[in-house]
């Protein structure tokens, strides 16, 4: 069997993915492809057409590929993403990391960049959250919890690979955790489950799919429930001033800002994310 070139193995993979995906989303999956499996920038495969690919690179392009017909999420293929610049692992025990949860994160940061704070992420699922608030803001101690076993065990994991300083616990926060009650917190940090199930219909197959079902959706007749578990959560572990930031329903930002409001948190703030769709919380603990 001949050997490929690489820059044959890019334009066969864009021809390929392009039945499934728009032009450039398929030209975008078969650079990551490529950079992922030979190490080698497309740019350079360019300025190198002669480059070859090994036969087992051959083969395991040729694999993804497949995966990426079925519309399973390319992160998710390659088993890994990036947060904060940080490499991650992923597997459809975790949700994959939003762009928006980044923009939650910058806020935060913004406001303790010369702090040294305790910070509590619920729900961490990758470990994204916390990991880039740890590597971030090193002298921080962070905290993480989720209910999941196999989330918590990928966030080790993601933690030890960037190594960040985290302690992980499994626990269900719509039951308030003896291990947090009293615990002095600066930072509480979130981005639980929002998406109603009557909002299924709007999202993309490959997310309905793929990711994890109970990271994403909740009831419609209670989907502030995890918003709730949190405010009370905060309100019994936060230092006085504390800060809660959450990740919200863009259609429930009032919603949502009056169940902070009504445990005692002041100087509630919803702010927009890059797209102009409300996004993001902050409180005070008053």
């Amino acid at each position: 069997m001949q050997a490929q070139s690489i820059l044959f193995k890019y334009k066969q993979g864009v021809n390929s993915l392009k039945e499934t995906y728009p032009l450039a989303e398929a030209q975008a999956m078969a650079r990551l492809l490529i950079e992922k499996v030979t190490g080698i920038k497309v740019h350079d495969v360019l300025a190198s057409p002669n480059l070859l690919l090994s036969i087992s690179q051959e083969t395991l392009i040729d694999a993804y590929i497949k995966e990426l017909k079925l519309q399973k999420p390319i992160q998710y293929v390659l088993g890994e993403t990036e947060f904060f610049g940080i490499t991650l692992k992923v597997t459809p025990h975790v949700l994959i990391p939003r762009p928006e949860t980044e923009e939650l994160v910058e806020w935060l940061l913004a406001d303790r960049a010369n702090d040294f704070p305790s910070v509590l992420d619920i729900g961490t699922g990758s470990g994204c959250i916390a990991i880039a608030i740890a590597k971030k803001l090193p002298a921080a101690k962070v905290f993480a919890l989720d209910i999941s076993a196999e989330a918590i065990t990928l966030a080790k994991e993601n933690s030890m690979n960037a190594s960040a300083s985290i302690t992980f616990f499994q626990q269900d926060i719509l039951s308030l955790p003896n291990e947090l009650k009293g615990a002095p917190y600066d930072i509480v940090v979130s981005n639980p489950p929002y998406v109603r199930n009557s909002e299924k219909e709007f999202m993309q197959p490959n997310v309905l799919e793929n990711e994890p079902q109970t990271a994403l959706f909740v009831s419609d007749n209670n989907p502030l429930v995890f918003y709730d578990a949190i405010a009370q959560t905060a309100q019994a572990t936060l230092k006085p001033n504390g800060m809660v930031y959450c990740e919200i329903n863009e259609a429930l930002g009032p919603e949502t800002a009056t169940i902070f409001k009504d445990k005692g948190f002041t100087d509630v703030e919803i702010r927009k994310d890059i797209n102009g769709k409300d996004r993001m919380l902050r409180a005070k603990k008053g």
